[in-house]
């Protein structure tokens, strides 16, 4: 299995490619994502975040959490933040009361996670994994595999970031 979603097609893969638990390690300092740009460009200028419940991506997350899927992630976080961390620090909230649980694990901490993890994957029911391959900060997509070896180191990376990650009320501090 190698198929590689970009953009729109991996958030309509969320709706019917996993049946319980979708996890997301995110390890990039910026990610440089189209349909951000702007606000993200805004937030620069200092105009205020202006949340959008909308996105299509919330209204996916919504839903999985009606039908009782489970949507988590960890973040790695720099100390201090980069400018792209602290904007999505004040955006996470959006996606939080979407169904999201999202958790952040500073950079410093990382060498606990098994493996050396250096690169973001989604991994869907501990048994598919979509990693992502990027050009400088723009996302080429991800590729999906069920490859028994990336799904099990996955799993083990999972587990350890997810017990060391903390939420964000307990890193407000850092957002500034």
């Amino acid at each position: 299995m190698a198929d590689r979603l970009a953009g729109s097609q991996i958030t309509e893969f969320f709706r019917d490619g996993f049946e319980h638990t979708a996890w997301r390690l995110e390890t990039r300092r910026a990610y440089g994502v189209a349909s951000e740009d702007d606000d993200f460009q805004a937030w620069l200028r200092g105009e205020p975040h202006r949340p959008d419940p909308d996105r299509p991506w919330l209204r996916v997350m919504r839903d999985l959490e009606a039908a009782g899927r489970r949507v988590e992630r960890v973040r790695i976080l720099d100390d201090p933040p980069t400018d792209y961390q602290r904007w999505i620090l004040e955006d996470v909230a959006d996606s939080i009361e979407a169904g999201e649980d999202i958790r952040y694990l500073p950079r410093a901490e990382a060498w606990r996670l098994p493996h050396a993890p250096h690169e973001d994957f989604w991994l869907f029911d501990s048994k598919l994994i979509g990693v992502f391959a990027f050009e400088g900060n723009r996302s080429l997509g991800m590729a999906l595999t069920n490859d028994l070896q990336q799904v099990l180191a996955a799993c083990q990376i999972r587990d350890a970031a997810w017990h060391y990650a903390r939420p964000v009320a307990e890193l407000s501090t850092l957002a500034t």
